[in-house]
Protein backbone atom coordinates (compact mmCIF):
# COMPACT_ATOMS: atom_id res chain seq x y z
CA UNK A 1 0.00 0.00 0.00
CA UNK A 2 2.85 2.24 0.65
CA UNK A 3 4.39 1.67 -2.44
CA UNK A 4 1.39 2.61 -3.91
CA UNK A 5 0.91 6.26 -2.57
CA UNK A 6 4.80 6.87 -3.01
CA UNK A 7 3.93 5.88 -7.12
CA UNK A 8 1.36 8.04 -7.11
CA UNK A 9 3.14 10.96 -4.96
CA UNK A 10 5.95 10.59 -7.84
CA UNK A 11 3.30 10.87 -10.52
CA UNK A 12 1.52 13.58 -9.32
CA UNK A 13 5.13 15.34 -8.88
CA UNK A 14 5.88 14.53 -12.33
CA UNK A 15 2.74 15.99 -14.10
CA UNK A 16 3.73 18.96 -12.49
CA UNK A 17 6.93 19.34 -13.14
CA UNK A 18 5.81 18.63 -16.82
CA UNK A 19 3.54 20.97 -16.48
CA UNK A 20 5.44 24.14 -15.75
CA UNK A 21 8.02 23.31 -18.36
CA UNK A 22 5.03 23.15 -20.70
CA UNK A 23 4.41 26.48 -19.35
CA UNK A 24 7.46 27.87 -20.12
CA UNK A 25 8.06 26.16 -23.34
CA UNK A 26 5.36 27.95 -24.33
CA UNK A 27 7.01 31.51 -25.71
CA UNK A 28 5.12 34.70 -26.40
CA UNK A 29 3.69 35.05 -29.86
CA UNK A 30 5.30 37.99 -31.05
CA UNK A 31 4.63 39.63 -34.45
CA UNK A 32 6.96 42.36 -35.80
CA UNK A 33 6.06 44.44 -38.48
CA UNK A 34 9.79 44.64 -40.06
CA UNK A 35 13.29 43.17 -39.94
CA UNK A 36 14.76 46.32 -37.49
CA UNK A 37 12.21 45.75 -34.94
CA UNK A 38 12.21 41.87 -35.32
CA UNK A 39 15.92 42.09 -34.39
CA UNK A 40 15.27 44.51 -31.19
CA UNK A 41 12.59 41.76 -30.18
CA UNK A 42 14.96 38.68 -30.75
CA UNK A 43 17.76 40.72 -28.29
CA UNK A 44 15.69 41.43 -25.49
CA UNK A 45 12.90 38.04 -25.89
CA UNK A 46 15.24 35.42 -26.23
CA UNK A 47 14.04 31.94 -26.19
CA UNK A 48 11.20 33.71 -24.44
CA UNK A 49 9.69 34.39 -27.74
CA UNK A 50 8.53 33.24 -31.23
CA UNK A 51 8.64 36.20 -33.50
CA UNK A 52 6.86 36.45 -37.08
CA UNK A 53 8.02 39.13 -39.42
CA UNK A 54 5.39 40.75 -41.34
CA UNK A 55 7.73 42.66 -43.96
CA UNK A 56 10.93 40.40 -44.71
CA UNK A 57 14.56 41.15 -45.53
CA UNK A 58 15.34 43.37 -47.93
CA UNK A 59 11.51 44.73 -48.20
CA UNK A 60 9.88 47.86 -48.78
CA UNK A 61 7.45 48.35 -45.72
CA UNK A 62 6.07 51.60 -47.71
CA UNK A 63 4.47 49.97 -50.69
CA UNK A 64 4.04 46.11 -48.82
CA UNK A 65 0.71 44.55 -48.86
CA UNK A 66 -0.06 41.83 -46.44
CA UNK A 67 -1.07 38.51 -47.30
CA UNK A 68 -3.40 35.89 -45.62
CA UNK A 69 -0.56 33.82 -43.84
CA UNK A 70 0.59 37.78 -42.27
CA UNK A 71 -3.85 37.80 -41.26
CA UNK A 72 -3.32 34.97 -39.36
CA UNK A 73 0.19 35.42 -37.92
CA UNK A 74 -1.80 38.60 -36.60
CA UNK A 75 -4.68 36.93 -35.36
CA UNK A 76 -2.79 34.28 -33.10
CA UNK A 77 0.09 36.85 -31.73
CA UNK A 78 -0.03 38.01 -28.03
CA UNK A 79 1.63 41.33 -28.72
CA UNK A 80 2.18 43.18 -32.34
CA UNK A 81 5.38 45.49 -32.42
CA UNK A 82 5.20 47.87 -34.97
CA UNK A 83 7.26 50.90 -35.78
CA UNK A 84 4.45 53.77 -36.10
CA UNK A 85 4.43 57.23 -37.55
CA UNK A 86 2.70 56.19 -40.67
CA UNK A 87 5.86 54.13 -41.49
CA UNK A 88 3.55 50.93 -41.68
CA UNK A 89 0.82 52.39 -44.55
CA UNK A 90 -0.80 48.32 -44.29
CA UNK A 91 -1.17 47.93 -40.41
CA UNK A 92 -4.62 49.00 -39.92
CA UNK A 93 -5.70 47.03 -42.99
CA UNK A 94 -3.82 43.83 -41.60
CA UNK A 95 -5.24 44.72 -37.94
CA UNK A 96 -8.55 44.97 -39.50
CA UNK A 97 -8.27 42.01 -41.51
CA UNK A 98 -7.09 39.44 -39.21
CA UNK A 99 -9.66 40.64 -36.35
CA UNK A 100 -6.37 40.40 -33.66
CA UNK A 101 -6.55 40.77 -30.01
CA UNK A 102 -3.00 41.02 -29.75
CA UNK A 103 -1.55 44.14 -28.25
CA UNK A 104 -0.52 46.76 -30.47
CA UNK A 105 2.76 48.17 -29.26
CA UNK A 106 4.20 51.44 -31.14
CA UNK A 107 7.86 51.28 -30.63
CA UNK A 108 8.40 55.20 -31.42
CA UNK A 109 6.72 56.19 -28.37
CA UNK A 110 9.15 58.58 -26.30
CA UNK A 111 11.35 59.30 -29.45
CA UNK A 112 11.16 62.93 -30.12
CA UNK A 113 9.80 63.45 -34.02
CA UNK A 114 11.57 65.46 -36.82
CA UNK A 115 9.78 66.76 -39.31
CA UNK A 116 10.80 66.50 -43.14
CA UNK A 117 9.69 69.16 -46.02
CA UNK A 118 10.63 67.79 -49.26
CA UNK A 119 13.18 69.53 -51.29
CA UNK A 120 11.42 68.24 -54.29
CA UNK A 121 8.02 69.60 -54.76
CA UNK A 122 6.16 66.93 -56.36
CA UNK A 123 8.19 63.98 -53.78
CA UNK A 124 5.66 62.40 -51.79
CA UNK A 125 5.69 61.15 -48.08
CA UNK A 126 3.98 58.19 -46.59
CA UNK A 127 0.33 57.11 -47.03
CA UNK A 128 -2.02 58.87 -45.62
CA UNK A 129 -0.13 61.99 -45.33
CA UNK A 130 0.84 63.79 -48.73
CA UNK A 131 3.11 66.17 -49.35
CA UNK A 132 2.53 67.17 -53.22
CA UNK A 133 2.64 70.78 -52.06
CA UNK A 134 6.06 70.54 -50.08
CA UNK A 135 3.86 70.73 -46.76
CA UNK A 136 5.58 69.15 -43.49
CA UNK A 137 5.22 65.73 -42.27
CA UNK A 138 6.38 63.48 -39.74
CA UNK A 139 9.58 61.17 -40.45
CA UNK A 140 9.16 57.46 -39.42
CA UNK A 141 12.68 56.34 -39.67
CA UNK A 142 13.32 57.22 -35.98
CA UNK A 143 15.30 53.45 -35.91
CA UNK A 144 18.13 55.67 -38.04
CA UNK A 145 19.26 57.08 -34.70
CA UNK A 146 21.04 54.58 -32.30
CA UNK A 147 19.13 56.50 -29.53
CA UNK A 148 15.44 55.56 -30.60
CA UNK A 149 16.79 52.60 -31.09
CA UNK A 150 17.49 52.45 -27.27
CA UNK A 151 14.42 53.86 -26.59
CA UNK A 152 12.62 51.38 -29.41
CA UNK A 153 14.33 48.36 -27.12
CA UNK A 154 13.10 49.52 -23.82
CA UNK A 155 9.43 49.90 -25.31
CA UNK A 156 10.10 46.16 -26.25
CA UNK A 157 10.95 44.72 -22.72
CA UNK A 158 8.29 47.06 -21.05
CA UNK A 159 5.51 45.52 -23.62
CA UNK A 160 7.05 42.16 -23.09
CA UNK A 161 7.46 42.42 -19.04
CA UNK A 162 3.89 43.58 -19.39
CA UNK A 163 2.29 40.23 -21.44
CA UNK A 164 4.62 37.71 -19.35
CA UNK A 165 5.86 38.85 -15.85
CA UNK A 166 7.94 35.57 -15.38
CA UNK A 167 9.84 36.27 -17.42
CA UNK A 168 10.73 39.71 -16.75
CA UNK A 169 14.07 39.83 -15.18
CA UNK A 170 15.29 38.18 -17.95
CA UNK A 171 13.96 40.69 -20.73
CA UNK A 172 15.40 43.86 -18.77
CA UNK A 173 18.81 41.64 -18.14
CA UNK A 174 18.82 41.36 -21.83
CA UNK A 175 17.76 44.31 -22.79
CA UNK A 176 20.43 46.14 -20.52
CA UNK A 177 22.93 44.17 -22.48
CA UNK A 178 21.93 45.13 -25.96
CA UNK A 179 22.10 48.63 -25.11
CA UNK A 180 25.36 48.29 -23.86
CA UNK A 181 26.23 47.07 -27.34
CA UNK A 182 24.28 49.74 -28.81
CA UNK A 183 26.06 52.12 -26.67
CA UNK A 184 29.34 51.12 -27.99
CA UNK A 185 27.94 50.92 -31.85
CA UNK A 186 26.56 54.42 -31.31
CA UNK A 187 30.21 55.79 -30.09
CA UNK A 188 31.60 53.72 -33.08
CA UNK A 189 29.66 55.65 -35.71
CA UNK A 190 30.55 59.17 -34.23
CA UNK A 191 33.93 58.63 -34.46
CA UNK A 192 34.16 57.56 -37.70
CA UNK A 193 31.77 60.58 -39.02
CA UNK A 194 34.08 62.79 -37.19
CA UNK A 195 37.55 61.36 -39.78
CA UNK A 196 34.93 62.77 -42.43
CA UNK A 197 36.13 66.07 -43.07
CA UNK A 198 32.85 68.56 -42.87
CA UNK A 199 32.60 70.14 -46.47
CA UNK A 200 32.79 65.95 -47.63
CA UNK A 201 29.37 65.05 -45.55
CA UNK A 202 27.33 65.23 -48.43
CA UNK A 203 25.87 61.88 -49.70
CA UNK A 204 22.78 61.07 -51.95
CA UNK A 205 20.16 58.06 -51.33
CA UNK A 206 17.26 57.10 -53.11
CA UNK A 207 14.50 58.52 -50.95
CA UNK A 208 14.63 60.52 -47.57
CA UNK A 209 15.72 57.08 -44.97
CA UNK A 210 18.14 58.69 -43.13
CA UNK A 211 16.68 62.36 -41.82
CA UNK A 212 17.64 60.90 -38.05
CA UNK A 213 20.74 59.65 -38.89
CA UNK A 214 21.65 62.90 -40.24
CA UNK A 215 20.40 65.11 -37.26
CA UNK A 216 22.18 62.89 -35.06
CA UNK A 217 25.77 62.44 -36.51
CA UNK A 218 26.11 65.51 -38.87
CA UNK A 219 25.93 64.41 -42.14
CA UNK A 220 23.72 65.42 -45.23
CA UNK A 221 20.98 62.92 -47.55
CA UNK A 222 20.18 64.12 -50.65
CA UNK A 223 17.76 62.10 -51.93
CA UNK A 224 14.69 62.90 -54.82
CA UNK A 225 12.12 60.29 -53.31
CA UNK A 226 11.17 62.41 -49.97
CA UNK A 227 10.03 59.85 -47.23
CA UNK A 228 8.53 57.14 -48.97
CA UNK A 229 9.54 54.49 -51.68
CA UNK A 230 5.99 54.92 -52.83
CA UNK A 231 5.61 57.20 -55.69
CA UNK A 232 8.39 58.15 -58.58
CA UNK A 233 9.41 61.49 -58.46
CA UNK A 234 9.38 63.44 -61.79
CA UNK A 235 11.99 64.36 -64.17
CA UNK A 236 11.95 67.97 -62.66
CA UNK A 237 12.95 66.65 -59.64
CA UNK A 238 15.66 64.88 -60.65
CA UNK A 239 16.72 67.66 -62.97
CA UNK A 240 16.68 69.72 -59.53
CA UNK A 241 18.52 67.04 -57.45
CA UNK A 242 21.20 66.99 -60.20
CA UNK A 243 21.92 70.90 -60.13
CA UNK A 244 21.87 70.74 -56.07
CA UNK A 245 24.43 67.96 -56.17
CA UNK A 246 26.38 69.94 -58.64
CA UNK A 247 26.20 72.84 -56.54
CA UNK A 248 26.50 70.95 -52.83
CA UNK A 249 29.38 68.83 -54.25
CA UNK A 250 28.14 65.77 -52.59
CA UNK A 251 31.11 63.14 -52.19
CA UNK A 252 28.92 59.92 -52.79
CA UNK A 253 25.79 58.30 -53.68
CA UNK A 254 24.36 54.94 -52.80
CA UNK A 255 21.44 52.70 -53.87
CA UNK A 256 19.69 51.07 -50.92
CA UNK A 257 18.43 47.62 -50.57
CA UNK A 258 14.53 48.23 -50.78
CA UNK A 259 14.60 50.38 -54.20
CA UNK A 260 15.71 50.15 -57.59
CA UNK A 261 18.63 51.06 -58.61
CA UNK A 262 17.69 52.70 -61.89
CA UNK A 263 17.15 56.03 -60.38
CA UNK A 264 20.53 56.60 -58.44
CA UNK A 265 22.46 55.03 -61.66
CA UNK A 266 20.99 57.87 -63.53
CA UNK A 267 21.92 60.35 -61.30
CA UNK A 268 25.58 58.89 -60.99
CA UNK A 269 25.95 59.00 -64.44
CA UNK A 270 24.57 62.62 -64.73
CA UNK A 271 26.54 63.81 -61.65
CA UNK A 272 30.09 62.14 -62.62
CA UNK A 273 29.24 60.79 -59.24
CA UNK A 274 29.94 56.80 -59.24
CA UNK A 275 28.00 54.95 -56.99
CA UNK A 276 29.55 54.16 -53.81
CA UNK A 277 27.66 50.64 -52.87
CA UNK A 278 24.39 49.83 -51.17
CA UNK A 279 23.10 51.31 -47.77
CA UNK A 280 19.97 49.25 -45.66
CA UNK A 281 17.68 51.85 -44.92
CA UNK A 282 14.52 50.11 -44.01
CA UNK A 283 15.35 46.62 -44.04
CA UNK A 284 17.81 44.42 -43.02
CA UNK A 285 19.69 42.17 -45.37
CA UNK A 286 19.34 38.20 -45.91
CA UNK A 287 20.71 36.29 -43.05
CA UNK A 288 24.30 35.47 -45.04
CA UNK A 289 24.11 39.42 -46.23
CA UNK A 290 26.46 42.48 -44.74
CA UNK A 291 23.14 44.15 -42.29
CA UNK A 292 21.19 41.05 -41.79
CA UNK A 293 20.78 42.57 -37.67
CA UNK A 294 20.53 46.26 -36.89
CA UNK A 295 24.40 46.56 -35.43
CA UNK A 296 25.85 44.90 -38.63
CA UNK A 297 23.27 47.35 -40.61
CA UNK A 298 24.81 50.47 -39.11
CA UNK A 299 28.46 49.10 -39.34
CA UNK A 300 27.73 48.49 -42.82
CA UNK A 301 26.77 51.95 -43.74
CA UNK A 302 29.23 53.79 -41.95
CA UNK A 303 31.60 51.44 -43.68
CA UNK A 304 30.27 52.10 -47.22
CA UNK A 305 29.74 56.08 -46.51
CA UNK A 306 33.50 56.35 -44.79
CA UNK A 307 34.86 54.18 -47.81
CA UNK A 308 33.48 56.28 -50.47
CA UNK A 309 33.81 59.36 -49.59
CA UNK A 310 37.57 58.82 -48.46
CA UNK A 311 38.32 56.50 -50.85
CA UNK A 312 38.97 53.97 -48.23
Amino acid sequence: MRSIRVALAMSVITLTALGASSAFATPLKVVASFTVIADFARNVGGDRVDITTIVGPDGDAHVYEPTPADAVAMAKADIVLVNGLHFEGFLQRLVDASATKASIVTLTKGVTPIDFKPEFADADAAEGAGTGSGKTVTDPHAFQSIANAKIYVKNIAEAFCAADSEGCVSYQTNAAAYTRKLDALEGEVKAAIQSIPEAKRVVITSHDAFGYFEHEYGLTFLAPQGISTDSEPSAADVAKLVEQVKQDKAAAIFVENITNPRLIEQIASETGIKVGGTLYSDALSQPDGPGSTYIDMMHNNIRQIKGAILGS
